[in-house]
């Protein structure tokens, strides 16, 4: 096998072995092991790992706070993103009735 390709699929391993152990501490709800995570996420040479490791250490206390408290705002989110979504795609072509008519639902009858 060649070096570079030998390289990568350690790097892979290496990245994908730390994915799942970030994804098993937000799946655990436990925010004990994230500190350890963060330390060996910037010891690789992964330069995207290391990176998003460095982010979730500047704010380490709403990580922590995300990941054991039971509240998201995820609800709130979602339909933000639709009209967003929505008011950019019609950014100078409308007015308020055509954003109106497109954030409402439809009332289908048969």
């Amino acid at each position: 096998m060649e070096l570079a390709a030998f390289l990568a699929v350690r790097h892979f391993a290496k990245m994908r072995g730390l994915a799942m152990r970030f994804n098993g501490i937000l799946r655990s709800r436990h925010s004990e092991a994230l500190d350890e995570w963060i330390d060996d996420a910037i010891d690789t040479e992964l330069t995207a790992i290391m990176r998003f490791a460095s982010v979730l250490r500047r704010d380490i206390d709403a990580v922590k706070n995300a990941i054991e408290l039971p509240w998201s705002n995820g609800q709130a989110e979602g339909p933000i993103n639709r009209f967003k979504m929505l008011k950019r795609a019609m950014y100078g072509r409308a007015g308020p009735e055509l954003l109106r008519a497109r954030m409402l639902p439809l009332n289908h009858r048969i």
